[in-house]
């Protein structure tokens, strides 16, 4: 950490970073997690630091930036950051501050420049950051390369955007190989947005992350999805019936004839890949099962492939069909505030009105949000009671909440450089 971000006191959240550590290693592994992880602003930042600022995040999609010039700013934490396509289709990402005063230099969400140009004072930065003018008021002794924007670390593949803020990020590279090969029937730098939402939640990032990993809640509470979705992630689920099994055998069968990719892949408890067949009768998440666009993504030519999960902790689920893709991405706003947004993304030549109705693309997921949206807001008010304590998760529904809590529990206790808890040392030998 910067000694000057702690000024001369230490650092001020010493405290709340043993007894956050104290409490991973105590808690029951598969009960939910202490009061002060989903309410506590102290806690909140030690996510902010120690997770969200030393992950992989998914800041964005390469069809959002097609052109040089093309950029796109997100805020992260305290951390404005910009996403840009430098010179022969590279794309890059630095913090979003000139190295003169700290201004930002890009105000807009998205855009399109030339140079990257501070409106404070002029200062001028190539594409690739490097600083090419501050004018002859910085003096003689002056030198332009000690000024050059502030990178940060950029991965793409598969049509995403991956930045982290930390010196040496994780290990991703074996995940975003196996990403572009289950992305690459979709051609995804020839996609485009076709709308975009963005909810905001009054509640913890944790509990809308653990809410969307499990579909215990789903036959209550989403009608509008199971008109289409199989709750199942795998055959493997202990809940799945001969009859699901059946399901995607044959589905499988025609994905192997059209050499689509589908077998489950996994890296740790981080990430997933798998392609599940949607209800029967069904080929899209829309409200009748039938194709949100009519123009299929890439090289596809059957509809029916079912729905590709994509999961990536800390922060993102997606669901990739035929005709359409949907990417979800969670941005923690303070303890008890979350952001969602969700992109549903077409064929590039997919024209709005003729082969795609907005509000028809988005009404499955619109509904489905805000459905999450109440049930983890009414989840933060139970647990900011003080009859709250940790509850038992079920095993059987409810294992990839617990998958997620134990990816989180390591993380956090690796990043704050303490000792694993004894059934995380089990879980990593397993």
């Amino acid at each position: 950490m910067d000694v000057t971000a702690t000024l001369s006191l230490g650092d001020p959240l010493e405290p709340a970073r043993k007894a956050t550590a104290e409490m991973l290693q105590n808690r029951e592994r598969t009960f939910s997690l202490p009061q002060p992880f989903y309410s506590d602003e102290r806690l909140f930042k030690i996510d902010m630091q120690e997770i969200f600022h030393k992950e992989w995040l998914i800041a964005g999609m390469t069809c959002e930036i097609p052109a040089k010039g093309n950029f796109l700013t997100l805020q992260l934490g305290d951390n404005p950051i910009i996403v840009i396509r430098g010179a022969e289709g590279v794309v890059h990402a630095f913090h979003n501050v000139c190295r003169h005063r700290g201004s930002r230099l890009c105000t807009s969400e998205k855009g399109k420049v030339a140079k990257l140009v501070c409106h404070y004072h002029q200062w001028t930065y190539e594409l690739d950051g490097r600083l090419l003018f501050a004018g002859s008021e910085m003096g003689a002794d002056f030198d332009l390369k000690d000024y050059n924007l502030k990178p940060v670390n950029c991965k793409v593949a598969g049509g995403y955007i991956f930045i982290s803020l930390a010196e040496n990020p994780p290990a991703i590279d074996d995940f975003l190989s196996t990403l572009a090969h289950y992305m690459e029937p979709y051609d995804m730098e020839n996609t485009k947005v076709a709308v975009q939402s963005t909810l905001m939640e009054k509640a913890n990032w944790k509990l809308v992350l653990e809410n969307n990993r499990e579909c215990y809640h789903c036959s209550g509470s989403h009608p509008e999805l199971l008109n289409s979705l199989l709750e199942w992630d795998d055959v493997t689920d202990p809940r799945a019936n001969q009859s699901f099994k059946d399901h995607v055998a044959e589905s499988s069968a025609k994905w192997d004839a059209e050499k689509i990719p589908y077998a489950h892949a996994s890296f740790g408890l981080r990430n997933r890949i798998v392609r599940m067949p949607l209800l029967k009768g069904t080929v899209s998440m829309t409200m009748d099962g039938k194709q949100g666009c009519s123009k299929l993504m890439g090289r596809i030519q059957n509809p029916d492939l079912g729905s590709m999960r994509i999961l990536h902790l800390p922060h993102s689920w997606n669901h990739c069909m035929g005709d359409h893709l949907i990417v979800f991405t969670v941005w923690p706003i303070s303890a008890q505030e979350t952001m969602v947004t969700t992109k549903w993304l077409v064929h590039k030549d997919a024209v709005e009105g003729v082969d795609y109705d907005v509000a028809r693309l988005r009404q499955v997921w619109d509904a489905t949000n805000d459905q999450d949206r109440r049930l983890a807001e009414e989840n933060q008010r139970g647990i900011n009671s003080t009859a709250y304590q940790p509850g038992p998760y079920s095993t059987t529904y409810e294992f990839g909440v617990v998958n997620f809590v134990d990816w989180y529990s390591e993380r956090l206790l690796n990043n704050l450089g303490a000792e694993p808890a004894a059934y995380l040392r089990q879980v990593g030998a397993e």
